[in-house]
């Protein structure tokens, strides 16, 4: 499910990951690597890319889960 940036953060380990409007994290260090996404290191790079669309893991998986439930 496509969902907008809306912020950066770390984790406990100093991972960057982006906010999402659903209220979801997710890391960009991973699915690609960082090193297909130098922008996350630079205070600019992370400013262009505020509402941009990406897709949220764990919406897909909880919908994934609600569509299983239903069955």
């Amino acid at each position: 499910m496509r969902r907008k940036i809306v912020g950066f953060d770390r984790d406990d380990e100093s991972h960057w990951r982006v906010e999402l409007d659903c209220g979801h994290f997710q890391h960009v260090r991973h699915d690609p690597p960082l090193n297909t996404r130098p922008w996350v290191l630079t205070e600019e790079g992370r400013a262009s890319r505020l509402g941009l669309e990406l897709d949220c893991k764990r919406c897909d998986e909880e919908a994934r889960e609600t569509e299983t439930t239903a069955r």
